[in-house]
């Protein structure tokens, strides 16, 4: 049985926690008058929520959204949804609110910036792409108060703008696309749309892989159980998802493989290789429980190797890779090494 390698450091998010009482607690609040929020060149295609959150400085997410809903945030006086999109010139009407005097979010702290920093595979004025670090949030969210996102705004300064192109979950690591420029973010959101951006992965799953299995076709669907976060399963009823698969190695109790998502729903490849009868090593949501050589591993083993597309701007072919993480490649050498 080879040894485990440690898994990639992650301590860098360890500051960025607060409580979820944080919804909650209004304990010191101060009340703000009509506000009339201006949109500029650098928001035009933003969605409301996303444009009010960095704005809005102690305000709970929860809390916008019910404000939104019964109309005491509008758009030129007009009714709006959480999912709309301002424009340049459009002013943005906010109802008296009652704000925490937590009113400025927690800096992104050097460690963090200095890790993001290090992680930058390439950049210009409209794109960036970033070897996302595993273990890093692409966006704040429950018991994290800054992800790569709000660290990135923060590095950016203020009227720097950053969005994300598209998610990684928390634990993959890998090519992480974020716009620059409105202009930028607008195509982008296109061309995923149209399926005209590459995406390739790299995996660890269990067992061997067969060279022959080359495509799972599946569509997805995701459930809430009863207890525990919501989950993707395969199901007729889902959404059609399709992706490629290629053996690159087998090691015997494990597999390298290559995935190319030619859909990109959430959890595609972790549900197909599932599916196949190999799951990826330190998946603990999708993983069968069975006994197996490999104890249980602290990471999962995924990540998104490379990214191809026609730049946004110029349209010339931007083609990226980011290098395996050093805890993946370590467990290739030990299995490398186990089989000798």
């Amino acid at each position: 049985m080879p040894a485990l390698p440690h898994s990639d450091q992650t301590a860098a998010m360890n500051d960025q926690k607060h409580s979820p009482q944080a919804d909650r607690n209004y304990q010191g609040a101060a009340t703000t008058g009509v506000q009339y929020i201006s949109v500029g060149e650098h928001a035009t295609g933003q969605r409301l929520d996303n444009f009010l959150m960095s704005r809005l400085r102690g305000l709970p997410k929860s809390h916008l959204y019910r404000l939104i809903r019964k109309g005491e945030i509008r758009i030129n006086k007009k009714r709006c949804k959480p999912d709309s999109r301002v424009t340049e010139g459009d002013v943005v009407r906010v109802a008296p609110l009652r704000l925490s005097v937590r009113d400025a979010p927690v800096p992104p702290g050097a460690e963090l910036q200095r890790a993001l920093q290090q992680s930058i595979l390439y950049e210009d004025d409209h794109l960036l792409l970033l070897n996302k670090p595993a273990g890093m949030p692409v966006h704040a969210g429950t018991g994290t108060a800054a992800g790569v996102i709000e660290a990135l705004r923060h590095m950016a300064g203020e009227g720097g703008y950053r969005e994300l192109a598209h998610r990684l979950d928390k634990e993959t690591s890998g090519c992480l696309l974020v716009a620059k420029s409105a202009i930028a973010l607008k195509t982008l959101q296109v061309a995923f749309k149209k399926r005209q951006v590459s995406k390739i992965y790299q995996a660890i799953v269990h067992g061997s892989w067969s060279a022959d299995l080359t495509q799972v076709d599946a569509p997805l669907l995701r459930v809430q159980p009863q207890q525990g976060e919501r989950i993707v399963k395969t199901d007729n009823s889902g959404k059609s998802a399709q992706t490629e698969f290629r053996l690159l190695k087998d090691y015997g109790t494990a597999s390298l493989i290559e995935a190319r998502p030619l859909t990109g729903r959430t959890h595609q490849i972790r549900v197909h290789c599932q599916q196949a009868g190999h799951p990826i090593l330190g998946d603990d949501k999708y993983t069968y429980h069975r006994p197996h050589s490999f104890g249980k591993l602290r990471f999962l083993c995924l990540h998104a190797s490379a990214l191809s597309l026609d730049h946004p701007v110029s349209g010339q072919t931007l083609a990226v890779s980011a290098p395996l993480r050093s805890a993946m490649q370590e467990l290739l050498t030990q299995l490398d090494e186990s089989r000798a």
